[in-house]
């Protein structure tokens, strides 16, 4: 019994921590920025924190702890986000119309929600029912993680459709090192383990640990930076349609990019909007806020390719997960140093880093059993894989195997560039 009441004391302080952070991301919004959901992507903060909530309370207490009477039975609509096997939902889209419930009901809802799960955790269960338990909030935990890497996403892209760019915070003072020159580290050829073996947490699309065959490759010692992407915009990038696959290009002309989001220019000078505000475009810093579409056609428009996620999950098996992740609080990406450990930089926060790998699931995996299997598994289609963290997620939320997801045309995430290249064949 002490075991189990020292193991559930650590899962309440992993869970008080989680929850610590969730509102720390949120303490320098009025109460406006709460609200508002400025295109479909996005979601309104309020409804994050509620939703994350509305997690905890649907799978754990209304499932384990005994005579639990639910804080308001209309948030099962409200606030699931795409469950169908639990009920209906309220279309996402539709999610700024809500005024109601209030910030501060949905705070007082959070509270009710950690009040009873501080006693469910205290409780003593029995060890069949603790491990089923401790399994889902553990998802539970990730998952809150998820959406804290959301709030920044989508409170940026909210503030960004102010015209006068305000600050979510203020910009960090920080020593900026010149980036280094990228050049091209080369993997061998052979058979290699892929995947997470499940010893410790991982979502289930990481698992099976399986095998597969690569060949020879070399992949760019560091991101595509700003500066090499301006190259890529001046010699008429977006306005060569040789460059794009046939969805980008049509991406292109109906959107009208012409460049990253956020970048925009001033006084004939190019600008970029921050969570911290407007900035002067730091050419040393990784390009960051561009699709796949994009990623691809400035692959081919340098005469090289984005790596698969299995070649860059082997470039990267064994290396140490450190880098500019949400705990840093800068919450953009910076220029690289010469500090790092070679021979490649930059591979662990900053930017998720867009692969030409489609989404879908390895060999032998099998999904969660029940509703959470609608978590990961049905959304293998028509997404494109991103690896590595951004300045937005939190570390101890990341590992290597870690796959990210989105439609090839998103750019509000954080997501960047890495190239590849093949080894010639003699």
């Amino acid at each position: 019994m002490k075991t189990q009441a020292t193991e559930m004391n650590k899962m309440l302080k992993s869970y008080q921590t989680v929850r610590s952070f969730s509102e720390m991301l949120v303490q320098p919004l009025n109460l406006e920025d709460f609200i508002i959901q400025s295109m479909e992507d996005t979601s309104p903060p309020k409804w994050h924190l509620a939703h994350t909530t509305w997690f905890y309370e649907k799978f754990i207490l209304k499932e384990f702890a005994e005579d639990y009477r639910g804080f308001n039975d209309q948030f099962d609509y409200l606030f699931n986000s795409y469950y169908e096997t639990v009920g209906p939902f309220h279309p996402r889209i539709q999610r700024g119309l809500i005024t109601r419930p209030s910030v501060e009901e949905v705070f007082e809802y959070r509270s009710y929600i950690d009040v009873h799960m501080a006693d469910l955790l205290e409780s003593g269960i029995s060890e069949e029912k603790k491990k089923e338990l401790l399994q889902v909030l553990e998802i539970g935990l990730h998952h809150e993680q998820q959406h804290q890497e959301l709030l920044l996403t989508d409170i940026k892209y909210n503030l960004s459709q102010n015209p006068f760019l305000p600050a979510y915070q203020e910009q960090k003072e920080r020593n900026k090192p010149s980036a280094g020159a990228s050049t091209y580290f080369e993997l061998k050829s052979g058979l290699f383990e892929i995947g997470n073996n499940g010893e410790t947490f991982c979502f289930d699309n990481e698992t099976p640990l399986h095998k597969v065959w690569l060949e020879p490759y070399k992949l760019a010692t560091h991101l595509v930076t700003n500066g090499e992407y301006l190259a890529f915009i001046e010699d008429g990038g977006y306005k060569k349609p040789q460059f794009w696959l046939s969805d980008g290009w049509s991406g292109v002309c109906k959107n009208q990019w012409e460049s990253p989001l956020y970048w925009f220019k001033r006084d004939d000078e190019w600008h970029v909007y921050t969570l911290g505000g407007e900035k002067k475009l730091d050419h040393d810093e990784p390009v960051c806020h561009v699709s796949f579409y994009e990623a691809d056609a400035y692959a081919r428009w340098a005469g090289k390719r984005l790596p698969t996620e299995q070649e860059w999950e082997h470039a990267l098996a064994g290396k140490k997960v450190e880098g500019n992740f949400a705990e840093s609080g800068n919450y953009h990406p910076v220029s690289s140093g010469l500090h790092e450990d070679g021979p490649l930089y930059q591979t662990f926060g900053d930017v998720w880093e867009w692969t030409k790998s489609p989404y879908v699931s390895y060999p032998g995996n099998k999904p969660y059993e029940g509703a959470l299997g609608e978590y990961n598994a049905k959304f293998m289609c028509n997404q494109m894989v991103l690896r590595g963290g951004s300045c937005a997620t939190s570390s101890s939320h990341f590992r290597p195997t870690y796959r990210n997801f989105f439609q090839p045309e998103k750019r509000w995430q954080f997501s960047g560039i890495r190239l590849a290249e093949d080894v010639k064949r003699t």
